[in-house]
């Protein structure tokens, strides 16, 4: 009778930690490389979940700022998760402006000195290209996403999400010169274990 006891007690404790391994979240690498298997820098990719994110307010460990530093926006593409407000701090000794002419947001910040900063909310989901009025040469790229798993590729063409749910996902990678329709490859992708590895190839204007 004891060892019946016992022995229900074990299967008992078992079964909630078979359950908790198997949602487990996983960690998701891609890399992103040109025809030549050359790797693609500052691709994003985004995980969305079937359905929807339903986890709450989205945060990124990076600072939502686009700076103008040496006559350039830094970084040059930037992830934010929809509704966030970035800033836009001037930190060169000339004057500067920003301005979009994207779909996901149109706007227009006049010229600003240094050490001054601006602000621009951004509450569409896609790609925001940048420009200055006074320095045609400026470019940056604001990535506005509605999940929290998204990362930018490393100069090896990495990009690695951790800790994602199992699930069905869709897969997008974005890059302002890709050659596709909104600079976007995508395809659907099933987590299911611990460690998923994908490859995807682009071209590039």
């Amino acid at each position: 009778m004891i060892l019946r006891i016992l022995a229900t007690l074990a299967l008992a404790a078992l079964v909630p930690l078979a359950a908790s391994t198997a949602a487990s979240p996983a960690s998701v690498r891609v890399q992103v490389v040109d025809p030549a298997g050359v790797p693609v820098r500052d691709a994003v990719v985004e995980l969305d979940r079937s359905g929807g994110y339903r986890g709450g307010a989205i945060r990124f460990p990076w600072h939502m700022a686009m700076a103008q530093k040496g006559q350039e926006f830094v970084p040059g593409t930037l992830i934010v998760a929809r509704g966030s407000s970035v800033a836009f701090p001037n930190l060169d000794r000339v004057r500067h402006s920003v301005y979009s002419f994207s779909k996901a947001a149109r706007f227009s910040i006049d010229l600003y000195g240094r050490d001054q900063s601006r602000t621009q909310k951004f509450a569409i989901a896609g790609s925001v290209a940048l420009g200055c009025n006074i320095h045609d040469w400026m470019n940056g790229y604001i990535r506005v996403v509605e999940t929290p798993y998204a990362a930018k590729t490393d100069h090896n063409g990495y990009a690695r999400i951790a800790a994602v749910p199992y699930g069905s996902y869709g897969l997008t990678v974005w890059h302002p010169r890709a050659r596709l329709p909104g600079g976007e490859f995508k395809r659907s992708l099933t987590i299911d274990t611990g460690s998923i590895a994908q490859r995807v190839q682009m071209r590039l204007r």
